[in-house]
């Protein structure tokens, strides 16, 4: 009897705190899907109920899809000193000693022996042209009606090749959601 008169009370208390969480006081704009500020945290006028996706690129964002576009890798033509590497071998002389006996009758035998070795290093040796990058390939897409806001529109993120594929198979203004590898084009 004990255990469902206390069962009892702890739910009373769930259900009173949880419905004093959502007591209806945040009233939202239907045709924006903002909330419009009653008693929201900081108490001060309208604010948005999710946050900024064009600050987090690390969060997915999602809204319409509007465009996509590729941009090709832009590369030129540029020099640079031509490294070789130069070997010369040369010979050391080496140390060798030997010792036997004991006590008073210790003998040390030393005798001296040549050892080649080789020693490399780089060495420019004229130019050499090669294509360097001077911008990589991207992919695109560009949203409309970001993160559910009608006045965010034409917002470019860069993404991977894969969702950028993923877009051009879709129609425009269809919801798109994916997560960018950055922000603008």
């Amino acid at each position: 009897m004990f255990k469902r008169l206390v069962t009892a009370a702890v739910a009373a208390v769930l259900i009173a705190g949880l419905g004093a969480c959502g007591s209806g006081s945040d009233v939202r704009d239907e045709s924006t899907n903002h909330s419009v500020g009653v008693d929201r945290g900081s108490g001060s006028g309208a604010g948005e109920s999710r946050p900024d996706p064009a600050t987090t690129t690390d969060a997915s964002v999602f809204g319409l899809r509007d465009e996509v576009r590729h941009l090709a890798a832009k590369t030129t033509r540029a020099t640079r000193p031509h490294m070789t590497r130069k070997c010369t071998t040369a010979t050391r002389r080496v140390k060798h000693t030997t010792r036997s006996g004991s006590g008073t009758k210790r003998r040390t035998r030393t005798w001296y022996s040549t050892e080649r070795y080789k020693s490399c290093k780089q060495v420019r040796s004229g130019t050499e042209t090669y294509t360097r990058v001077v911008r990589p390939e991207r992919w695109c897409v560009s949203l409309d009606n970001l993160g559910g806001d009608a006045k965010r529109d034409d917002v470019w993120y860069r993404v991977g090749r894969t969702t950028y594929d993923a877009a051009v198979g879709m129609d425009r203004s269809v919801r798109m959601e994916f997560t960018p590898t950055g922000t603008g084009c």
